[in-house]
């Protein structure tokens, strides 16, 4: 299964037609595109569950799926409309302080993540701590996946230690971030080949044991 190559064209006029003018004459490719991402990330759904026990094949796309209405209010751009489609799966759809799987779909800016973005202040202690403690693990849980901190985004990271922790810790590189991601860029062609899903659900399912670590680190 993949992406539908309609669906990049649709998102593609979008880019250079952004408003609501445009949008309205084009609802139904939107529609279109849309149910094509939508069922994409349901059968997404039922392979996770297949292997993550913290992903029920009940959870539904829709619940996941971001809104491609753009929130305009605090932001010099007032384009209407977001330019891509994505999703965060976790074990309550979009919508959870903790880790998850998240696609994004757009023309030349598509990428694939996994993990927890941003985490509330005793969730980012937590994950923390546990490295400290367990940096090898945490390092086993990488490499289980051929993964290295190269792999990990680097958004926001610290210049300075975290309050607690000096700059000769061995886990120094991990305690600086302020998310816990694994990050994979892609490109269009990887999303419009024939087995572009069956691809995705196999990085997906080479973060689980990051993705677990995370999980025991906060408790959920």
């Amino acid at each position: 299964m993949n992406i539908a190559a309609s669906t990049f064209d649709f998102l593609k006029s979008l880019q250079e037609n952004n408003n609501r003018e445009w949008f309205n004459a084009h609802k139904e490719d939107y529609e279109k595109a849309k149910d094509n991402v939508e069922l994409f990330i349901q059968t997404l759904i039922n392979k996770l569950s297949a292997f993550d026990p913290n992903i029920d094949e009940s959870i539904q796309a829709k619940k996941c799926l971001f809104r491609i209405y753009r929130d305009v209010r605090f932001s010099k751009d007032k384009s209407p409309y977001k330019t891509w489609f994505a999703a965060g799966i976790s074990v309550d759809g979009r919508k959870l302080d903790g880790p998850e799987y998240y696609i994004h779909i757009g023309p030349s800016n598509s990428f694939v993540a996994v993990g927890y973005w941003r985490p509330k202040k005793e969730h980012l202690e937590s994950i923390r701590q546990e490295i400290d403690y367990n940096l090898e693990a945490f390092e086993q849980a990488l490499s289980a996946g051929n993964w290295t901190v190269a792999d990990l985004s680097q958004e926001d990271r610290l210049v300075r230690p975290p309050a607690g922790y000096s700059e000769d810790n061995d886990a120094i590189d991990y305690l600086k971030l302020k998310s816990f991601i694994i990050f994979k860029p892609l490109e269009d062609r990887d999303l419009l080949k024939a087995f572009a899903l069956e691809d995705i659900v196999q990085i997906f399912q080479r973060t689980l044991p990051f993705k677990n670590f995370i999980h025991e680190a906060i408790d959920i």
